[in-house]
């Protein structure tokens, strides 16, 4: 079985951060988003997939074949950023005659897949939220979903769907892409995956609902530090560290440097990570960062970034440098 992970999202909402790194590289939790997913699906064994690349391409390419040098991947690059029904579009020629998983690059998810990728039917990821129009839902009946609608204004379900899609039949979405972009049917100005899983559900294919609970967004910043608790909690990993107050949870990378400071809880540490002086809490220290003299709650320091100074609630991307006076 192949995975097909959507990753050309510029992440327009985590700026500063994503001027200097995709969005899926942002570190959550001890590791990028990206790593999170990757985990995932080589867990449920699934070892190939197709890559959809945008902007900082590259960094991901490099990214994927350093940590995860026997997963076989492949890139196709998303030029114009024309929709989620394009970006697998992009990818069609990648499908064989295997079902497939497509997977958003920018959120976790936290279910149990086996008994999806063994069902013989295809399967959409949902859960139910408070307010449904931000997302593309799915109506159901008997079991089995009966209309897929992106975003709607007034929404008859409750069901988000959350970017889970184990498709059965890749032929026949190939088709139905196919469709959509020969005849440019748009929706809100793009080319949607869920116009492409309507036509399939009215060609006759099966489609049932299954439900994610475990689903943590990535896609403010806000957002990413609730996601960095949320994982923490389940599988914190700390250190005992001279000289250091560490409050579970936490993750601090082993080559992190600390000293004289208070950790969490809710706080990630990232690789080379040098800390001093400070109090931290609620808060993601991204790779090679450094914090000296200060109190932080809520905050993202990106890669390489250096702070020294007092209290102050900071969002600041990569390879940054800040002094308080």
């Amino acid at each position: 079985m192949r995975a097909i992970i959507p990753v050309a999202g510029v992440g327009s909402r985590l700026r500063p951060h994503t001027f200097s790194l995709p969005k899926v590289l942002l570190n959550v939790a001890g590791k990028p988003i990206l790593g999170h997913i990757i985990d995932k699906i080589v867990g449920e064994g699934i070892h190939e997939g197709t890559f959809v690349v945008g902007l900082m391409g590259d960094k991901i390419t490099e990214y994927v074949s350093q940590a995860y040098p026997d997963f076989r991947a492949d890139y196709v690059e998303q030029e114009e950023r024309l929709g989620l029904g394009h970006a697998i579009y992009l990818s069609r020629r990648s499908m064989g005659a295997e079902p497939v998983l497509i997977i958003l690059g920018d959120t976790i998810f936290d279910v149990d897949l086996t008994p999806v990728l063994k069902g013989n039917t295809s399967a959409i990821g949902v859960k139910a939220v408070d307010d449904p129009r931000r997302f593309g839902v799915a109506e159901t009946a008997a079991g089995r979903i009966t209309k897929l609608i992106e975003k709607p204004e007034k929404p008859t379900t409750n069901l988000a769907v959350v970017g889970l899609y184990y498709i059965r039949n890749p032929k026949l979405l190939t088709e139905c892409l196919d469709d959509l972009v020969a005849g440019d049917h748009r929706t809100k100005g793009e080319y949607q995956l869920t116009d492409a899983l309507q036509m399939m559900i009215e060609r006759g294919e099966t489609m049932v609902p299954f439900l994610v609970e475990g689903w943590y967004d990535c896609g403010n910043p806000e957002t990413v530090l609730s996601t960095n608790r949320a994982l923490l909690e389940k599988r914190s990993t700390g250190r005992v560290i001279p000289g250091v107050v560490v409050n579970e949870p936490v993750y601090i990378a082993p080559s992190a440097v600390l000293s004289n400071c208070i950790i969490g809880p809710n706080t990630s540490v990232g690789d080379r990570a040098e800390i001093s002086d400070a109090v931290i809490r609620n808060s993601i220290i991204s790779e090679s960062a450094k914090v000296h003299g200060a109190l932080l709650e809520n905050s993202i320091i990106g890669n390489g970034s250096v702070l020294s100074g007092s209290y102050r609630r900071i969002n600041v991307g990569g390879a940054s440098e800040i002094d308080f006076y």
